[in-house]
C-alpha cells in the first residue's frame, strides 16, 4: 500500500557554484574552472547545498564553493529580475525534487 505524499514542503534555492578542474568534468579546453548557475529543491537552504554539492560530485565535477541567494520569494523582495525561462526551471526543480543546472560560465587563466 502506497503511502499518501505530504504536501511538500521544498522550496527552491538559487545557487552559484564554483568548480575547479578534475578529470572528466566536461568543462572546455584551457578552462581552470567554472561558475555554475543552480536552481536547487530542499526544506532549506542548507539541504539544497548539500544535494547540490553531492550531485556535482557524482557529475565528476570539483565543488569549491557555494554562494546562496535564497528562494524566488527572496529574491523578489531585494529586487531581482526573474524572467519566465529562470521561473521555468525553477518550477522544474521543485516538481521533479531535482538540482538544475542553469547557466554555467568557464573561468580561464590570466587573460590580459
Amino acid at each position: 500500500m502506497e503511502k499518501q505524499k505530504k504536501p511538500s514542503r521544498q522550496q527552491v534555492y538559487t545557487l552559484l557554484v564554483q568548480i575547479g578542474r578534475k578529470d572528466g568534468d566536461g568543462l572546455p579546453e584551457g578552462a581552470t574552472g567554472a561558475a555554475l548557475m543552480c536552481f536547487a529543491s530542499g526544506v532549506d537552504e542548507a539541504e539544497a547545498v548539500r544535494e547540490t554539492v553531492a550531485i556535482l560530485k557524482q557529475a565528476d565535477t570539483a565543488p569549491l564553493d557555494v554562494t546562496g541567494y535564497g528562494t524566488l520569494a527572496e529574491r523578489e523582495a531585494q529586487g531581482h529580475e526573474i524572467d519566465a525561462d529562470e521561473r521555468a526551471l525553477m518550477q522544474r526543480a521543485l516538481d521533479e525534487n531535482a538540482v538544475i543546472v542553469a547557466q554555467m560560465t568557464p573561468f580561464y587563466g590570466d587573460e590580459d
